[in-house]
C-alpha cells in the first residue's frame, strides 16, 4: 500500500532535517522555482545551509558528490537516480527510492490537483510553521494550468483564513501597465493583439472619451474590441480567460499572482533562474531586472508563434528557433489557437533537440509515457505529464522521433 501524502513528506522532511548542507536543483518553470523556494524557505528557517540551482534538466552527473541531493519538480521520471536521492515532484514516478514525495504515489491527480510547489509545502509544514509561504504555491497552480481543487483548495482555503491570499476578479494579464499587458499577452495568447502594441494603443484610446481629457479608462470597451479583433482565431475558452479569479499575495515582492508566476517563469527559461528564486524568496532588488526580462522573454514568444515553421510530412509538428520557448508556443499553439489535435514543438539548441508536447483540453491521450519511450529509442530522454511533455534528443534523432509520434496519434 502507498504513503499518504503526508506520510511521504514527514519521510522526506526528515530526511532534509538530518542533513547539515543541501544541494537542490529544481526545474526551470513557475512550478520549479516556487516549489525550491518553498523549501529553501524551510531549511533557512530550520539552519539547514543549502544552495539552490535552477535547471531545464538534471542528470545523474550532476549527482556524483558526497552531498545530500533535493530535486524539485524534476526527478520522479528518472530511473537511475542513487536511492538516497531527494524527490518533491509531482510528474509521472518512476524514481524507486525511498525519499520520494509525489502526489500521484498517494493517487492524487498531479497534472490538476496538486503542483510540485504544492507537494514542496506540504514537506514545509513538516519542517516547521511555514504557512506563510501558501502564496508560493499559486504560481505553480497557474503556471502548470491546475485546478483550485483537492490539495490545492485545501492550501488554496486555509492561505485565505490566515489571510496569505486575498481572492478578487478582474483582468488575468501580467504587466506593469495596460498597454503591456495586452500587448505582451501569451497566456491567453489573443491573435491580432499579443505583439501588436499599436493596436494596444488605439484600441486604448478608443476606450476613453475623447472630449474628457482625465475620463477614466472604459475597461469594458476596451475588453470587447480585443475580443472581437482576436475572436475569429482564438479559441473560447482563452477568450474568456482574459477576466477571471485573481488573487492578491500579501506576502510576495508581486502581489498579483499571475504577474509573479509570468516573471518567475521568464527568468527561469531564459538562464536567469537566479533572480527568479531570488523573487521568491522575497527579495525585490532585481525586480525592474525581472520585469523587462519578462516582457522581452514574452515578445520573443509572440515572434516565435508568428514564425512557426510546419515540419514537412506530419501535420502539428512545428520547429521555433529560439530554444527557450517551445514550452510556452506548445501550450499557446493547444490552448489558445484552434488546434485539431496534439501538437509538437521542437528547437534545436547545438547537437540537441529541445521538445515540447501538448494536447488539447478533452484529449484522452496520455503523452508522458508515449514521449519517454520515444525519447529513449532516439537515444535521449523525456516524460512529463498526460497532457503536457517533453523530450531532449539528438538532433539528428528527430525525423524518428517525428515518425513515432505521428504513428502514436493517428
Amino acid at each position: 500500500m502507498s504513503p499518504s501524502l503526508e506520510s511521504a513528506a514527514e519521510t522526506v522532511a526528515a530526511q532534509i532535517r538530518r542533513q547539515e548542507y543541501v544541494e537542490v536543483f529544481t526545474h526551470h518553470d513557475a512550478d520549479g522555482i516556487s516549489a525550491g523556494s518553498i523549501l529553501c524557505h524551510a531549511m533557512l528557517r530550520a539552519g539547514i545551509r543549502f544552495r539552490l540551482r535552477v535547471r531545464q534538466d538534471v542528470n545523474t552527473s550532476d549527482l556524483s558528490g558526497e552531498s545530500a541531493y533535493l530535486l524539485c519538480d524534476i526527478g520522479a521520471g528518472m530511473t537511475d537516480l542513487p536511492k538516497t536521492t531527494m524527490v518533491v515532484d509531482h510528474h509521472l514516478p518512476l524514481f524507486d527510492g525511498e525519499f520520494h514525495v509525489n502526489p500521484r504515489l498517494a493517487g492524487i491527480d498531479g497534472d490538476r490537483e496538486l503542483s510540485a510547489s504544492g507537494t514542496a509545502y506540504y514537506v514545509a509544514q513538516q519542517l516547521g510553521d511555514n504557512r506563510d509561504l501558501a502564496g508560493l504555491v499559486i504560481p505553480g497552480i497557474i503556471g502548470d494550468g491546475q485546478a483550485i481543487a483537492g490539495k490545492n483548495l485545501e492550501i488554496f482555503n486555509e492561505a485565505i483564513a490566515n489571510g496569505i491570499i486575498v481572492p478578487d476578479r478582474g483582468l488575468t494579464l501580467p504587466g506593469r501597465d495596460m498597454i503591456e499587458r495586452w500587448y505582451t499577452a501569451t497566456h491567453p495568447y489573443l491573435d491580432g493583439i499579443s505583439g501588436a502594441e499599436q493596436v494596444v494603443t488605439d484600441f486604448i484610446d478608443q476606450s476613453r472619451d475623447p472630449a474628457k481629457a482625465e475620463e477614466p479608462l472604459r475597461l469594458d470597451a476596451l475588453v470587447s474590441r480585443v475580443v472581437l479583433e482576436a475572436a475569429p482565431k482564438t479559441t473560447l475558452t482563452s477568450l474568456q480567460g482574459i477576466w477571471g479569479d485573481t488573487f492578491h499575495l500579501q506576502r510576495e515582492v508581486i502581489e498579483d499572482a499571475h504577474a509573479f508566476t509570468a516573471v518567475i517563469d521568464a527568468c527561469g527559461k531564459t538562464g536567469n533562474g537566479d533572480i527568479g528564486a531570488t523573487l521568491c524568496l522575497r527579495s525585490s532588488h532585481d525586480i525592474d531586472r525581472a520585469w523587462e526580462i519578462t516582457r522581452q522573454h514574452r515578445i520573443r514568444v509572440i515572434e516565435a508563434v508568428k514564425s512557426a515553421h510546419p515540419y514537412e510530412g506530419v501535420a502539428g509538428v512545428y520547429e521555433v528557433k529560439d530554444a527557450s520557448v517551445p514550452s510556452d508556443v506548445a501550450d499557446i499553439l493547444s490552448r489558445d489557437l484552434l488546434a485539431a489535435g496534439p501538437v509538437l514543438v521542437y528547437a534545436k539548441s547545438g547537437s540537441a533537440c529541445r521538445i515540447s508536447v501538448r494536447s488539447p483540453a478533452g484529449s484522452t491521450l496520455e503523452l508522458g509515457p508515449k514521449v519517454r519511450e520515444l525519447a529513449a529509442a532516439c537515444g535521449g530522454s523525456g516524460g512529463g505529464h498526460n497532457l503536457r511533455a517533453g523530450a531532449t534528443i539528438p538532433c539528428d534523432s528527430l525525423g524518428a522521433f517525428a515518425k513515432g509520434w505521428q504513428e502514436a496519434i493517428a
